[in-house]
């Protein structure tokens, strides 16, 4: 049992509004303290750039782009289960040491992947949204978004992953579609 008079804190990158009342019941008079403007939000020593291209040419352009680019560790985000699959397929017979990550496998498979992944077993990691927040990996500097989020703030959170601990990172991001293109003007 803890004390009763005691100081608790809590951090957060984000905190959605149902939550906020959950956290103020466990905190007697707490300080809070916001960004001023999350708009003003950089992403420091994070080099972004998009490659506008049809969706046809989207494997031809990563193929070329993992062949020329020096990286420690790469993240590359779809949008769907199915497609995680089927791209981590197209890496693996492309002699890509990639690995996938996605909701419809179970816990312990993810938690095992993900270990794997961050211990350097494998250099390129074919995810959904699923870990687009809150994995910290500190050898993934490069991104790739291969399908565009669906809105800004996943945009930004998936390009986060790269360029962490005060590293460099590299951001690229697929734009196919005329909705690619509306996200890609939110940023």
């Amino acid at each position: 049992m803890t004390p009763h008079d005691k100081q608790v804190m809590m951090f957060s990158a984000t905190l959605s509004k149902e939550i906020r009342p959950v956290c103020k019941k466990f905190m007697q008079d707490p300080m809070e303290i916001y960004v001023d403007d999350e708009a003003k939000l950089t992403l420091h020593g994070l080099v972004q750039h998009y490659i506008k291209l049809s969706e046809l040419e989207k494997n031809r352009k990563l193929n070329d782009l993992l062949d020329a680019l020096d990286f420690n560790q790469v993240v590359i985000f779809v949008k769907s289960v199915n497609r995680a699959a089927e791209l981590n397929k197209l890496l693996v017979e492309c002699n890509f040491p990639s690995i996938c990550i996605h909701s419809g496998m179970s816990q312990e498979e993810r938690l095992t992947r993900y270990k794997g992944f961050k211990e350097g077993h494998k250099r390129i990691l074919v995810a959904t949204d699923l870990v687009g927040r809150g994995i910290d990996i500190e050898r993934v500097n490069i991104v790739i978004n291969y399908d565009m989020p669906d809105s800004a703030d996943t945009y930004l959170h998936r390009v986060g992953r790269a360029g962490r601990f005060g590293t460099k990172g590299l951001a690229i991001t697929f734009v196919s579609s005329a909705s690619d293109s509306d996200v890609l003007n939110q940023v």
